[in-house]
């Protein structure tokens, strides 16, 4: 906290992960989350929970923690990614269950202090492959959110820079359609 605050950052990014049941992760999630939340406050620093993986890309689940925290400066950061719940083997290998993303995001949206818009290859015209960007950024602007979108690019076939360049070219070209 003490270094984003001298840093100027509004917030820090959080997981929301932990062993146990759905019901079990979220009641630490509340607490851990309510508890750095009360000390972020002392630095006018706010906590933002990505979805990251298992239960926290389910988006009633982070919903309903974000809203038993109940604190305006515990918020989400939606990734238009991140929504697998289930993972085959050990986590973060292959997907065996993924939660749709677009029910996610719009579950996201009213606690959404940051969004990050999240590409992994693109077609010959531009657009992503695995998430349409004029259905996603539709739900965002509907829910009202005016904020910054952040950009990660998570492919192999460009290199970072290139990956990262066609995901902007591609939200300013969606966002003017928008």
């Amino acid at each position: 906290m003490e270094a984003a605050q001298f840093l100027g950052c509004f917030c820090i990014r959080v997981n929301a992960g932990g062993q146990g049941t759905a019901e079990e992760v979220a009641a630490q999630a509340v607490d851990g989350l309510r508890r750095l939340t009360e000390f972020g406050k002392q630095y006018g620093v706010a906590v933002i929970v990505e979805n990251h993986g298992n239960h926290s890309s389910n988006g009633k689940w982070l919903a309903d923690v974000i809203r038993r925290v109940d604190m305006k400066e515990c918020g989400i950061l939606p990734d238009f990614g991140n929504f697998c719940t289930k993972w085959k083997g050990s986590d973060y290998g292959e997907c065996a269950e993924q939660y749709d993303r677009y029910m996610g995001i719009q579950e996201f949206m009213p606690f959404a202090k940051d969004v990050s818009a999240k590409a992994y290859d693109f077609d010959s015209q531009g657009n992503c492959v695995e998430t349409d960007y004029r259905r996603m950024l539709k739900i965002v602007k509907d829910a009202g959110y005016r904020g910054y979108i952040g950009i990660e690019y998570e492919g192999s076939k460009l290199g970072e820079e290139d990956g990262i360049r066609a995901t902007l070219a591609l939200l300013k070209k969606v966002g003017a359609e928008v």
